[in-house]
Protein backbone atom coordinates (compact mmCIF):
# COMPACT_ATOMS: atom_id res chain seq x y z
CA UNK A 1 0.00 0.00 0.00
CA UNK A 2 2.81 1.99 0.40
CA UNK A 3 4.81 1.57 -2.27
CA UNK A 4 1.06 2.51 -4.67
CA UNK A 5 0.49 5.52 -2.26
CA UNK A 6 3.84 6.82 -3.17
CA UNK A 7 3.83 6.43 -6.70
CA UNK A 8 0.51 7.80 -6.57
CA UNK A 9 1.55 11.16 -4.72
CA UNK A 10 4.65 11.24 -7.03
CA UNK A 11 1.61 11.43 -10.09
CA UNK A 12 -0.10 14.01 -8.33
CA UNK A 13 2.81 15.81 -7.54
CA UNK A 14 3.36 15.98 -11.64
CA UNK A 15 0.06 16.71 -12.11
CA UNK A 16 -0.59 19.92 -10.55
CA UNK A 17 2.13 21.52 -12.20
CA UNK A 18 0.54 20.72 -15.64
CA UNK A 19 -2.66 21.70 -14.47
CA UNK A 20 -1.37 25.60 -13.32
CA UNK A 21 0.18 25.72 -17.01
CA UNK A 22 -3.32 24.45 -18.83
CA UNK A 23 -4.93 27.67 -16.86
CA UNK A 24 -2.21 29.42 -17.60
CA UNK A 25 -2.17 28.93 -21.73
CA UNK A 26 -5.78 29.00 -22.05
CA UNK A 27 -6.03 32.54 -20.13
CA UNK A 28 -2.95 33.66 -21.91
CA UNK A 29 -3.08 31.88 -25.95
CA UNK A 30 -6.94 33.04 -26.31
CA UNK A 31 -5.76 37.03 -25.61
CA UNK A 32 -3.66 36.20 -28.75
CA UNK A 33 -6.57 36.51 -30.73
CA UNK A 34 -7.24 39.85 -32.87
CA UNK A 35 -10.80 41.34 -32.41
CA UNK A 36 -12.28 43.03 -29.78
CA UNK A 37 -14.92 41.27 -27.60
CA UNK A 38 -16.79 44.27 -26.78
CA UNK A 39 -16.89 45.67 -30.41
CA UNK A 40 -17.75 42.08 -31.58
CA UNK A 41 -20.54 42.20 -28.94
CA UNK A 42 -21.80 45.62 -29.94
CA UNK A 43 -21.60 45.12 -33.23
CA UNK A 44 -20.26 47.17 -36.41
CA UNK A 45 -22.56 50.49 -35.52
CA UNK A 46 -21.04 50.81 -32.15
CA UNK A 47 -19.73 54.16 -30.68
CA UNK A 48 -15.89 54.74 -29.18
CA UNK A 49 -17.54 55.59 -26.12
CA UNK A 50 -19.74 52.49 -25.50
CA UNK A 51 -17.03 49.82 -26.32
CA UNK A 52 -14.76 51.62 -23.73
CA UNK A 53 -17.85 51.82 -21.43
CA UNK A 54 -18.34 47.81 -22.14
CA UNK A 55 -15.07 47.47 -22.31
CA UNK A 56 -14.65 48.86 -18.23
CA UNK A 57 -17.87 46.83 -17.56
CA UNK A 58 -16.45 42.89 -18.46
CA UNK A 59 -12.82 44.44 -17.17
CA UNK A 60 -11.18 44.31 -20.23
CA UNK A 61 -9.73 47.47 -19.46
CA UNK A 62 -7.24 46.49 -16.79
CA UNK A 63 -3.91 45.45 -17.03
CA UNK A 64 -3.48 41.62 -18.22
CA UNK A 65 -2.02 40.78 -14.67
CA UNK A 66 -5.31 41.93 -13.18
CA UNK A 67 -7.31 40.29 -15.46
CA UNK A 68 -5.29 36.95 -14.74
CA UNK A 69 -5.66 37.34 -10.99
CA UNK A 70 -9.10 37.72 -11.53
CA UNK A 71 -9.18 34.89 -13.89
CA UNK A 72 -7.53 32.51 -11.62
CA UNK A 73 -9.12 33.29 -8.56
CA UNK A 74 -12.33 32.58 -10.18
CA UNK A 75 -11.28 29.32 -11.64
CA UNK A 76 -9.81 28.09 -8.59
CA UNK A 77 -12.98 29.33 -5.82
CA UNK A 78 -15.77 28.93 -8.53
CA UNK A 79 -14.57 26.40 -10.80
CA UNK A 80 -16.02 28.44 -13.29
CA UNK A 81 -14.61 31.18 -16.41
CA UNK A 82 -16.85 34.09 -15.96
CA UNK A 83 -19.92 34.79 -17.28
CA UNK A 84 -20.76 34.14 -21.40
CA UNK A 85 -20.21 37.84 -22.92
CA UNK A 86 -23.48 37.40 -24.74
CA UNK A 87 -25.72 35.57 -22.71
CA UNK A 88 -24.49 36.61 -19.22
CA UNK A 89 -24.78 32.84 -18.19
CA UNK A 90 -22.39 31.42 -16.03
CA UNK A 91 -19.68 29.53 -18.46
CA UNK A 92 -19.88 26.49 -15.48
CA UNK A 93 -23.66 25.97 -16.36
CA UNK A 94 -23.19 26.37 -20.21
CA UNK A 95 -20.55 23.73 -19.97
CA UNK A 96 -22.55 21.56 -17.65
CA UNK A 97 -25.06 21.51 -19.83
CA UNK A 98 -24.00 20.36 -23.25
CA UNK A 99 -21.44 18.03 -21.24
CA UNK A 100 -23.24 15.10 -21.52
CA UNK A 101 -23.53 14.47 -24.74
CA UNK A 102 -20.40 15.19 -25.51
CA UNK A 103 -18.60 12.73 -22.84
CA UNK A 104 -21.53 10.37 -23.97
CA UNK A 105 -19.72 10.25 -27.73
CA UNK A 106 -16.07 10.01 -25.70
CA UNK A 107 -17.27 6.92 -23.56
CA UNK A 108 -19.14 5.24 -26.28
CA UNK A 109 -16.30 5.60 -28.71
CA UNK A 110 -13.97 4.28 -26.78
CA UNK A 111 -16.17 1.28 -26.62
CA UNK A 112 -16.78 0.86 -29.90
CA UNK A 113 -12.98 1.51 -30.57
CA UNK A 114 -12.00 -1.28 -27.90
CA UNK A 115 -14.80 -3.77 -29.37
CA UNK A 116 -13.53 -3.09 -32.66
CA UNK A 117 -9.70 -3.39 -31.78
CA UNK A 118 -9.16 -6.65 -29.51
CA UNK A 119 -10.89 -8.92 -32.31
CA UNK A 120 -8.64 -7.75 -34.81
CA UNK A 121 -5.48 -7.72 -33.12
CA UNK A 122 -5.95 -11.22 -31.56
CA UNK A 123 -6.72 -12.54 -35.18
CA UNK A 124 -3.73 -10.63 -36.16
CA UNK A 125 -1.40 -12.00 -33.59
CA UNK A 126 -2.76 -15.72 -33.56
CA UNK A 127 -2.06 -15.70 -37.14
CA UNK A 128 0.83 -13.75 -37.58
CA UNK A 129 2.49 -13.41 -41.12
CA UNK A 130 -1.04 -14.65 -42.46
CA UNK A 131 -3.34 -13.12 -45.13
CA UNK A 132 -5.86 -12.40 -42.17
CA UNK A 133 -2.60 -10.21 -40.27
CA UNK A 134 -1.51 -8.66 -43.28
CA UNK A 135 -5.22 -7.47 -44.02
CA UNK A 136 -5.99 -6.54 -40.07
CA UNK A 137 -2.38 -3.99 -40.79
CA UNK A 138 -3.38 -2.82 -43.80
CA UNK A 139 -7.16 -2.26 -43.75
CA UNK A 140 -7.71 0.00 -40.34
CA UNK A 141 -4.71 2.04 -41.44
CA UNK A 142 -6.39 3.58 -44.72
CA UNK A 143 -8.84 5.47 -42.41
CA UNK A 144 -5.65 7.09 -40.93
CA UNK A 145 -5.19 9.67 -43.78
CA UNK A 146 -9.36 10.45 -43.88
CA UNK A 147 -10.13 13.60 -41.48
CA UNK A 148 -12.76 12.95 -39.13
CA UNK A 149 -15.14 15.51 -41.01
CA UNK A 150 -15.59 13.11 -44.35
CA UNK A 151 -15.45 9.89 -41.91
CA UNK A 152 -18.51 11.39 -40.58
CA UNK A 153 -19.93 12.53 -43.99
CA UNK A 154 -19.50 8.13 -45.15
CA UNK A 155 -21.01 7.30 -41.99
CA UNK A 156 -24.21 9.61 -42.55
CA UNK A 157 -24.45 8.80 -46.91
CA UNK A 158 -24.23 4.89 -46.06
CA UNK A 159 -25.77 4.38 -42.89
CA UNK A 160 -28.22 6.82 -42.25
CA UNK A 161 -29.36 8.20 -45.46
CA UNK A 162 -29.06 5.07 -47.67
CA UNK A 163 -29.45 2.42 -45.00
CA UNK A 164 -31.82 4.23 -42.65
CA UNK A 165 -30.26 2.89 -39.95
CA UNK A 166 -29.57 6.22 -38.02
CA UNK A 167 -30.59 9.53 -37.79
CA UNK A 168 -28.81 11.84 -40.11
CA UNK A 169 -28.02 14.08 -37.14
CA UNK A 170 -29.03 15.70 -33.91
CA UNK A 171 -29.91 13.95 -30.11
CA UNK A 172 -33.68 12.33 -30.60
CA UNK A 173 -35.98 12.27 -27.47
CA UNK A 174 -38.00 9.17 -27.73
CA UNK A 175 -36.97 5.75 -26.16
CA UNK A 176 -33.38 5.15 -27.10
CA UNK A 177 -32.99 7.55 -29.33
CA UNK A 178 -30.68 9.48 -27.52
CA UNK A 179 -28.41 5.94 -27.71
CA UNK A 180 -29.43 5.59 -31.41
CA UNK A 181 -27.88 9.25 -32.17
CA UNK A 182 -24.71 9.07 -30.38
CA UNK A 183 -23.94 5.75 -32.49
CA UNK A 184 -22.84 7.05 -36.02
CA UNK A 185 -20.88 10.44 -34.12
CA UNK A 186 -18.78 7.62 -31.52
CA UNK A 187 -18.28 5.20 -34.59
CA UNK A 188 -16.30 8.17 -36.28
CA UNK A 189 -14.50 8.95 -33.62
CA UNK A 190 -13.74 5.42 -32.68
CA UNK A 191 -12.64 4.30 -36.24
CA UNK A 192 -9.60 7.05 -35.97
CA UNK A 193 -8.23 5.45 -33.08
CA UNK A 194 -8.78 1.92 -34.12
CA UNK A 195 -5.46 1.44 -36.08
CA UNK A 196 -2.75 2.44 -33.75
CA UNK A 197 -4.52 0.59 -31.08
CA UNK A 198 -4.43 -2.41 -33.59
CA UNK A 199 -0.96 -2.42 -33.81
CA UNK A 200 -0.22 -1.60 -30.35
CA UNK A 201 -2.31 -4.35 -29.21
CA UNK A 202 -0.71 -7.41 -32.51
CA UNK A 203 2.85 -6.23 -30.81
CA UNK A 204 1.60 -6.64 -27.01
CA UNK A 205 0.28 -10.02 -27.96
CA UNK A 206 2.64 -11.41 -29.77
CA UNK A 207 5.39 -10.54 -26.77
CA UNK A 208 3.08 -12.27 -24.56
CA UNK A 209 2.36 -15.24 -26.91
CA UNK A 210 5.99 -15.97 -26.99
CA UNK A 211 6.98 -15.42 -23.37
CA UNK A 212 7.99 -18.25 -21.42
CA UNK A 213 5.14 -18.26 -19.25
CA UNK A 214 2.81 -19.33 -21.94
CA UNK A 215 4.53 -22.03 -23.30
CA UNK A 216 4.55 -23.94 -19.55
CA UNK A 217 0.89 -23.39 -19.66
CA UNK A 218 0.48 -24.85 -22.86
CA UNK A 219 2.81 -27.69 -21.67
CA UNK A 220 0.16 -28.35 -18.77
CA UNK A 221 -2.13 -28.97 -21.47
CA UNK A 222 -4.35 -26.10 -20.88
CA UNK A 223 -6.61 -25.11 -23.82
CA UNK A 224 -5.77 -22.57 -26.52
CA UNK A 225 -8.65 -20.27 -25.68
CA UNK A 226 -8.14 -20.67 -21.69
CA UNK A 227 -4.62 -19.08 -21.96
CA UNK A 228 -5.23 -16.49 -24.96
CA UNK A 229 -8.58 -14.90 -23.53
CA UNK A 230 -7.19 -15.52 -19.53
CA UNK A 231 -3.57 -14.98 -19.69
CA UNK A 232 -2.19 -13.44 -23.06
CA UNK A 233 -4.95 -10.52 -22.84
CA UNK A 234 -4.65 -9.64 -19.39
CA UNK A 235 -0.51 -9.61 -20.21
CA UNK A 236 -1.08 -6.82 -22.97
CA UNK A 237 -3.67 -4.94 -21.44
CA UNK A 238 -1.71 -2.31 -19.61
CA UNK A 239 -0.25 -1.10 -22.43
CA UNK A 240 -3.25 -0.81 -24.34
CA UNK A 241 -4.82 0.96 -21.49
CA UNK A 242 -2.07 3.57 -21.58
CA UNK A 243 -2.51 3.79 -24.93
CA UNK A 244 -5.88 4.77 -24.49
CA UNK A 245 -5.08 7.81 -21.77
CA UNK A 246 -2.51 9.11 -24.20
CA UNK A 247 -4.85 9.31 -27.15
CA UNK A 248 -8.16 11.05 -24.51
CA UNK A 249 -6.80 14.12 -25.86
CA UNK A 250 -7.88 12.73 -29.48
CA UNK A 251 -10.74 11.69 -28.39
CA UNK A 252 -11.92 14.83 -27.06
CA UNK A 253 -10.73 16.85 -30.12
CA UNK A 254 -12.42 14.68 -32.26
CA UNK A 255 -15.66 14.68 -30.59
CA UNK A 256 -15.67 18.76 -30.76
CA UNK A 257 -15.29 18.08 -34.62
CA UNK A 258 -17.74 15.58 -35.28
CA UNK A 259 -20.33 17.03 -33.24
CA UNK A 260 -20.45 20.22 -35.55
CA UNK A 261 -20.50 17.60 -38.60
CA UNK A 262 -24.22 15.55 -37.24
CA UNK A 263 -25.50 18.42 -35.83
CA UNK A 264 -25.17 17.98 -32.15
CA UNK A 265 -25.73 20.53 -29.32
CA UNK A 266 -22.88 19.78 -27.84
CA UNK A 267 -19.35 21.28 -26.45
CA UNK A 268 -18.17 21.30 -29.99
CA UNK A 269 -21.18 23.66 -30.92
CA UNK A 270 -20.71 25.99 -28.06
CA UNK A 271 -17.20 26.31 -28.65
CA UNK A 272 -17.48 27.02 -32.78
CA UNK A 273 -20.30 29.03 -31.79
CA UNK A 274 -17.95 31.15 -28.55
CA UNK A 275 -15.12 31.56 -31.01
CA UNK A 276 -16.67 33.19 -33.95
CA UNK A 277 -18.28 35.48 -31.33
CA UNK A 278 -15.19 36.47 -29.47
CA UNK A 279 -16.63 35.03 -26.04
CA UNK A 280 -13.37 34.87 -24.51
CA UNK A 281 -15.00 33.31 -20.63
CA UNK A 282 -17.06 30.40 -22.76
CA UNK A 283 -13.88 29.51 -25.15
CA UNK A 284 -11.88 29.44 -21.90
CA UNK A 285 -14.29 27.40 -20.26
CA UNK A 286 -14.92 24.93 -22.65
CA UNK A 287 -11.24 24.59 -23.32
CA UNK A 288 -10.23 24.31 -19.28
CA UNK A 289 -12.84 21.42 -18.94
CA UNK A 290 -11.66 19.43 -21.51
CA UNK A 291 -7.96 20.18 -20.62
CA UNK A 292 -8.65 19.02 -17.00
CA UNK A 293 -10.54 15.93 -18.36
CA UNK A 294 -7.57 15.22 -20.18
CA UNK A 295 -5.36 15.60 -17.23
CA UNK A 296 -7.88 13.73 -14.76
CA UNK A 297 -8.37 10.50 -16.81
CA UNK A 298 -4.05 10.54 -17.63
CA UNK A 299 -3.95 10.44 -13.95
CA UNK A 300 -6.40 7.88 -13.47
CA UNK A 301 -4.36 5.11 -15.82
CA UNK A 302 -1.05 6.39 -14.01
CA UNK A 303 -2.78 5.52 -10.39
CA UNK A 304 -4.83 2.25 -12.15
CA UNK A 305 -1.06 1.22 -14.24
CA UNK A 306 0.49 1.70 -10.51
CA UNK A 307 -2.03 -0.49 -8.71
CA UNK A 308 -2.12 -3.60 -11.80
CA UNK A 309 2.15 -3.14 -12.43
CA UNK A 310 4.31 -4.44 -9.33
CA UNK A 311 7.11 -3.01 -11.42
CA UNK A 312 5.56 0.50 -11.23
CA UNK A 313 5.39 0.51 -7.76
CA UNK A 314 8.98 -0.85 -7.22
CA UNK A 315 10.21 1.88 -9.32
CA UNK A 316 8.26 4.37 -7.22
CA UNK A 317 9.72 2.79 -3.64
CA UNK A 318 13.07 2.85 -4.83
CA UNK A 319 13.25 6.10 -5.60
Amino acid sequence: MRSIARAVGRIIATVLPVMFGVVVAVFFLLRMVPGDPAAMILGDRATSESIARLRAELGLDLPLWQQFTGFLTQVVTRFDTGDSLLTGVSTRELVFERAPVSLGIVLLAVLLAVLIAVPLALVAALRKDSWADHLVRILPTVGVGMPLFWIGLLLIIVFAVELGWFPVGGVGSGPFEPLRSLVLPSLAVALGLVPPLVRSLRAQLLDVLQSDFVTTLRAARISERRIVLGHVLRGAALPALNLLSVNVSYLIGGTLVVEKVFGINGLGTLLFQSIGNRDFPVVQGVALYCAVLVVLVTLLVGVLSAALDPRLRLAGGAR
